[in-house]
């Protein structure tokens, strides 16, 4: 077993880390609002810290689940940032869905630490994680990766180096651009189903044993129906990642249109007030207008 230290404890890194102490593995954590690490402490019995630095002291592995590429600078750099206080020989993986220029960016200051760093952003939502399954994209170095893949274990049901830094984060890129098309057709599906008189379960009975089906149909299809959009990933969070996928896309010379305009989409959603919604919200956007 290793002595782990999970940087974040929203919605993922909260179950996640718990799946780590569950494990077996000696597990301190770190979250800005203290009050939630506390919680964490007390429910999984184990430890807590005030900052990033002196969380990661004397760990093997840290792993962090944060917002965006500023939270993960936040905790990773300056005197209080994690790799101020790792050892050498340490490997940092990061969970969060962020940039492929942050990434390299980090990368390449752990390595001026003596500090392996490896992009492992995850996907599965919030059920993943409570569950243990999420599927998890990885880029770094082989050795790091190998080190560090037992410890993912605990809350994967995949875990897959598929390059150098950075190529975790064009995985998850590729994740979300493909959610994007999928939840927009499984929304107008749905939609023409209710204009067209039919019952959208019947349809969906049908339609999800063929060449339709997917995982968003199969978790989502009725929630939509329903009107509710509180099981996962906001809209918020959703756009943020399109942007990035949009931006590095201006910039390797991929066409996007169709993420280019669910992306606007959303943005219609966060006019309704979705912006805490669920991304199967797009079928809210479309029977708004009528």
């Amino acid at each position: 077993m290793a002595k782990v230290t999970f940087l974040g404890l929203g919605v993922m890194g909260y179950p996640m880390a718990g799946h780590l102490a569950k494990a077996g593995h000696e597990v301190c954590v770190y979250n800005r609002t203290t009050a939630k690490a506390e919680a964490w402490a007390a429910e999984f019995g184990g430890r807590f810290a005030a900052t990033p630095a002196q969380a990661v002291a004397g760990t093997d592995f840290v792993m962090a689940c944060v917002g965006n590429d500023d939270d993960l600078r936040a905790v990773c750099l300056g005197d209080d940032g994690a790799l101020a206080g790792m050892a050498s020989g340490a490997v940092f993986v990061d969970h969060t869905t962020v940039s492929e220029a942050v990434t390299r960016e980090l990368y390449a200051a752990a390595a001026d630490k003596g500090v392996s760093f490896v992009d492992a952003p995850v996907s599965g939502g919030q059920a993943g994680a409570e569950n243990g399954v999420l599927s998890v994209m990885c880029g770094g170095d082989t050795p790091a990766f190998e080190a560090a893949e037992p410890v993912i274990k605990a809350y994967a049901k995949i875990c897959r180096l598929i390059g150098g830094s950075g190529a975790g984060q064009l995985t998850k890129m590729c994740n979300q651009i493909a959610i994007a098309g999928l939840v927009q057709g499984l929304s107008e599906a749905l939609h023409f189903a209710q204009k067209a008189g039919l019952d959208g379960r019947d349809v969906v009975e049908v339609i999800s044993q063929g060449a339709a089906g997917s995982w968003q149909m199969a978790n989502r299809f009725e929630t939509m129906l329903d009107g509710e959009f509180e099981h996962g990933f906001a809209v918020d969070w959703m756009r943020k990642d399109l942007g990035i996928c949009l931006s590095t896309a201006d910039a390797n010379g991929a066409s996007l249109p169709v993420t280019a305009l669910v992306d606007q989409f959303y943005k219609d959603v966060q006019k309704m007030g979705g912006n805490r919604w669920d991304t199967s919200s797009l079928i809210a956007r479309l029977n708004a207008a009528g």
